[in-house]
């Protein structure tokens, strides 16, 4: 336990020694003589007469330690929080709406007839935005440490969320995502969405800020519109910002050209990771992998939290009291000297 007002205590006590000194002048001074002396079996008065004072004084005492204010600390020390500047990039190109893991149950359940009806067993597919919405909403979740922000992009790229350690404010955006805020639009520019990301970590990042700085990319097609993807991911390396990529049920054909190899071999150069993500399962699956290998340290700062115990002194001081109130209406304790 400690005092935050300890300055206190010398006003408690130049308070305590003016009350002695107005009571020692107080007492009535006079000469007398007595024969108590020759009776014998004569004794001295009880100390309990002295009993109110002390208890007045115990008030007091108590009553001034309270008002300096004790405390006990409750955490103290240097804090260090792992986290880091992390940005999503979200593409909403119109083939997000087409529903994920179709080509993982053509190759579990044979080729689907085109107009044919689903079977009664089938569950419901989720369209690749929904799951990937999914995705990143579990895996801010889990980033507490994080200051994240989100991007989307189709013709062009747009900031949705900056940087914010406020995650529920994220994720509330996250949920306002839809097919509908880029109706207009329908490519695939992968590199605007790159560029806007190393954008705003830049804009955002002090100078003097040791945090690492992370962007993850959910796509599930090719770039085809704006500037070469490869070219920025050069400027994320030489501004020390590590790229991943998850190709969002990425189809064969598309895997397969040379551009997009070319983009997954420039990410994986860089010491970034490319994930395939064809269900909802490789999805999370990608999203908890990234969680484990991207860790890193925030700025150190110093917590201190302190629990008010005032309440340890006064309440004493207030017993203290009402018994000192309660002994002086006894005439065994008045002090008539």
């Amino acid at each position: 336990m400690r005092f935050l007002r300890p300055d206190y205590g010398w006003w408690l006590l130049g308070a305590l020694a003016v009350l002695l000194v107005i009571q020692w002048q107080r007492r009535r001074r006079y000469a007398a003589s007595t024969t108590v002396g020759w009776i014998d079996g004569a004794s001295r008065a009880s100390l309990l007469r002295r009993v109110p004072s002390l208890t007045l004084f115990a008030a007091m005492a108590l009553a001034g330690l309270g008002f300096m204010q004790p405390v006990l600390p409750f955490a103290e020390g240097e804090v260090k929080s792992r986290g880091l500047d992390l940005v999503t990039v979200l593409d909403l190109s119109s083939s997000m709406q087409e529903p994920i893991g179709i080509q993982a149950m053509q190759r579990s359940m044979g080729p689907i007839v085109e107009g044919a009806a689903p079977r009664r067993d089938q569950p419901a597919l989720k369209t690749r935005l929904e799951a990937t919405k999914d995705a990143i909403k579990s895996f801010a979740a889990r980033r507490r440490g994080d200051r994240l922000g989100l991007v989307v992009f189709s013709d062009n790229a747009y900031v949705v969320s900056p940087l914010s350690a406020d995650h529920d404010y994220l994720i509330r955006y996250i949920d306002m995502v839809d097919a509908e805020i880029l109706k207009g639009e329908g490519m695939t520019a992968v590199g605007e969405g790159l560029a806007l990301a190393n954008y705003l970590l830049a804009r955002q990042t002090v100078g003097s800020d040791t945090r690492g700085r992370v962007v993850v990319l959910f796509t599930d097609g090719e770039n085809n519109r704006g500037r070469d993807p490869v070219d920025v991911l050069a400027q994320s390396d030489a501004a020390r910002i590590r790229v991943h990529v998850v190709g969002v049920d990425l189809e064969t054909q598309v895997r397969q050209k040379p551009e997009v190899e070319r983009l997954v071999a420039s990410v994986r150069s860089y010491g970034g990771r490319y994930f395939d993500a064809n269900t909802v399962a490789d999805l999370d699956a990608a999203s908890r992998t990234i969680d484990g290998i991207e860790k890193g340290v925030l700025t150190s700062k110093v917590d201190l939290r302190d629990v008010p115990v005032f309440h340890w002194f006064v309440i004493p001081a207030l017993a203290c009291l009402a018994l000192t109130l309660a002994l002086c209406t006894i005439p065994h304790f008045t002090d008539l000297t």
